[in-house]
């Protein structure tokens, strides 16, 4: 895809984040990563219903400017996206938020590992919560490396949401699909609960990956105590 796209992508992706409510002020960010190696990046300190074209960056894989506007610089939290590239060869494209609903999980410190609805179980899977970090530190790509393995999508604890994908409406794909999972969830709770589709038809739906063409890493059925012990398959 040329580069006049992958921006024009990156753009229209900010403008709905931010008419979504999924940030405010200069929260969020997203990059996408070139043929070349280099990436784009929104820039720090700018709302996501300001970015155009002109305005995103282009850095290195070592997280160097290499293009900007006057006065601009990357996000401040590129060391996490930074990780998750460099971890992650089949990932393209990386975005941040903060979409209420599942950011309501994450400052309540509750995983996202319910199995209650057919199209999540198959094409997100249980979504962690991935360790306080310190935004801008190393803290936080430490905190969310051991789960890139397995998710595209994490819960960071006290911050928000990450989701990775093969290109940045991939990407933004599954963070909206968090996000109205999450909020369903919710209002299943307000209804008296939510409950987990059976074991046996959840194999089934995480087997049905490859027939619709889904990308990226699944879990498989994994439950994460809330003792922070470790994930179970049982």
């Amino acid at each position: 895809m040329e580069i006049s796209a992958i921006k024009d992508q990156i753009c229209d992706v900010c403008h709905k984040m931010w008419q979504l409510g999924w940030v405010a002020a200069n929260d969020g960010n997203v990059t996408a990563l070139l043929d070349d190696g280099t990436l784009l990046a929104t820039p720090t300190g700018m709302s996501k219903s300001f970015i155009t074209p002109e305005k995103l960056i282009r850095i290195n894989a070592k997280g160097e400017v290499l293009e900007a506007a006057e006065g601009l610089r990357p996000s401040s939290e590129i060391k996490m996206h930074l990780r998750c590239y460099e971890k992650r060869p089949d990932v393209k494209s990386v975005i941040h938020a903060h979409p209420p609903a599942a950011t309501g999980f994450a400052v309540a410190h509750r995983s996202m590992d319910m199995y209650n609805m057919i199209e999540d179980v198959a094409a997100i899977g249980s979504v962690p919560l991935t360790p306080y970090g310190t935004p801008s530190t190393s803290e936080v790509p430490d905190a969310i490396e051991p789960y890139l393995d397995e998710h595209d999508v994490m819960l960071l604890e006290n911050h928000g949401a990450l989701a990775v994908g093969s290109d940045v409406v991939t990407a933004f794909y599954r963070m909206e699909s968090l996000e109205l999972w999450a909020k369903i969830t919710l209002n299943a709770s307000i209804l008296g609960g939510s409950y987990d589709i059976s074991r046996q038809n959840i194999d089934k739906l995480i087997d049905l990956r490859s027939y619709y063409r889904i990308t990226g890493r699944h879990p498989g059925y994994k439950k994460y105590p809330r003792d922070g012990g470790e994930p179970t398959d049982k």
